[in-house]
């Protein structure tokens, strides 16, 4: 999921042995003359006694300062060209053709730009992990080349870049009329991403996408006893469920070559808002982890894995009645499947509110994430502070119920809604990440002394028996 060293110029590591440095392989006659007209060969610099000495390789490269500013120039270059290229392109159509178009370029960028936003959270949450000094990589079972919070960023940093500059050519594209081209914008993005993950070369993080792969195998055919990462990345996927949906339909018109020709009404059947695949893939994750929460039970006979899958069936009949507004009568809608709907959202709200707060969360222990091992700001902002009870809980309660909205797929009309309620959720599941692994930090650690108690206890009837003897 989820450097070198800087050697100077005449390191013997880059040298032949017996060799000398680079600077003494001129003669004297070659450095004086290189002294008296005033200049230095590479790798040396006149010092204040009119000797050369070597240049050592920070001072030739700019400090970090420096190259961050630059870069950060650089990103807001890219991002006004991009919004100004686009407005301009959106204002070149039609009225009346506009909101359609904005609803299905929408459609087949945001699932990657959730993705995006995925990643940068995922990537705070190893940052505050480590200044915490939390072991998870022994929490998630990752091998010594997993992915830092920096490299995490670097990923992120190029999906802000290459999605938002895909859907500004995709957007410039079909406003000038070059529709083919502007087809094929969203479909080579695609195909690169597949091809990224499944690439079977060690570049590009291979273990890091292995070890993703492997575990999203797990998720589907859970045949193996369920570790912490199966399980949690299964929780982090049915808060992605909108995304795997969005996901489904932009392949749908793909396959049926109707990318950039706007055909909503009649591909409604197919691939519209009307299309019996929506709930199903809505329904998708939910289902994994009711299976996995089966299989845990199998192999421990805990009765909270029980009531654990119970919390993850109740999300289906939100779903399906949702979805039955398409296929019935208004009245019949209204009058008999409505109130059910309402009262299924009810219940999984409340349930899942319920869950995470009490099974989910340790606040015994709340907070102690926040306790960097050295002193910070963002530390002294959260670790021990009464507010983070009240706003996690509070937030969490809040985007719980409007998960709802978005579950329902009769209520998704206004795109821009839908992207910030399932934006939200994401932000509530990166809220949710910190008091989990806590939570699962402090069932390891109350584990391990436990163990280290036996041990201490076999010890010493041993040394009884001992001396007894």
């Amino acid at each position: 999921m989820f450097g070198g060293l800087a050697v100077p110029a005449n390191s013997p590591h880059l040298r032949k042995s017996g060799s000398r440095a680079v600077v003494s392989d001129l003669d004297e006659h070659e450095v004086e003359n290189g002294a008296e007209e005033g200049f230095s060969y590479p790798g040396e610099v006149n010092d204040s006694k009119g000797g050369v000495a070597p240049i050592s390789a920070t001072m030739i490269m700019p400090s970090p300062i420096l190259l961050w500013r630059f870069k950060v120039l650089l990103f807001l270059v890219w991002a006004f060209i991009c919004c100004k290229v686009g407005w301009d392109s959106v204002m070149r159509m039609s009225v009346d053709k506009r909101d359609l178009f904005l609803y299905e370029a929408f459609l087949y960028f945001n699932p990657l730009l959730l993705a995006a936003l995925m990643v940068w959270l995922w990537g705070i949450n190893l940052w505050f992990f480590a200044q915490a000094g939390v072991n998870y990589a022994k929490i998630f079972d990752l091998d010594q080349n997993h992915l830092t919070h920096r490299e995490i960023w670097k990923c992120a940093t190029w999906m802000t870049i290459i999605v938002p500059t895909s859907m500004t050519a995709y957007i410039y594209l079909y406003s000038h009329g070059e529709v083919s081209y502007a087809a094929s914008q969203p479909v080579l993005l695609y195909a690169g991403v597949v091809l990224l993950l499944i690439f079977p070369f060690d570049i590009f993080y291979f273990s890091t996408r292995y070890y993703f792969l492997r575990t999203c195998w797990h998720i589907v055919f859970p045949l193996q006893a369920i570790s912490f990462s199966d399980f949690f990345l299964a929780d982090i996927f049915t808060s992605m469920a909108k995304v795997f949906s969005d996901l489904e339909r932009s392949v749908c018109r793909m396959v049926h070559r109707q990318v950039a020709t706007i055909a909503w009404l009649e591909a409604d059947s197919v691939c519209g808002s009307h299309s019996v695949a929506i709930p199903l893939v809505l329904v998708l994750p939910y289902l994994f982890r009711l299976n996995q929460c089966l299989r845990q039970y199998r192999d421990t006979g805990e009765k909270n894995c029980l009531l654990n899958a119970l919390k993850y069936s109740t999300a289906v009949p939100v779903i399906f009645l949702s979805a039955l507004k398409y296929h019935l009568f208004p009245d019949k809608w209204t009058n008999f499947y409505r109130p059910l709907w309402l009262l299924s959202s009810v219940v999984n709200s409340s349930y899942s509110f319920y869950w995470d707060v009490n099974r989910d969360w340790d606040l015994s222990g709340f907070t102690r994430i926040f306790k960097f091992s050295k002193p910070h700001m963002l530390s002294h902002l959260f670790h021990g502070r009464r507010w983070v009870y009240f706003w996690v809980i509070g937030s969490n309660l809040v985007l719980r119920c409007t998960w709802t909205y978005k579950l329902s797929a009769h209520l998704r009309h206004n795109y821009l809604t839908v992207f910030t309620i399932a934006a939200l959720e994401i932000f509530r599941r990166f809220q949710w990440v910190f008091f989990r692994v806590e939570n699962e930090l402090n069932k390891m650690n109350a584990k391990s002394h436990v163990q280290l108690a036996d041990i201490s206890t076999e010890e010493e009837k041993l040394l009884h028996s001992n001396h007894n003897v």
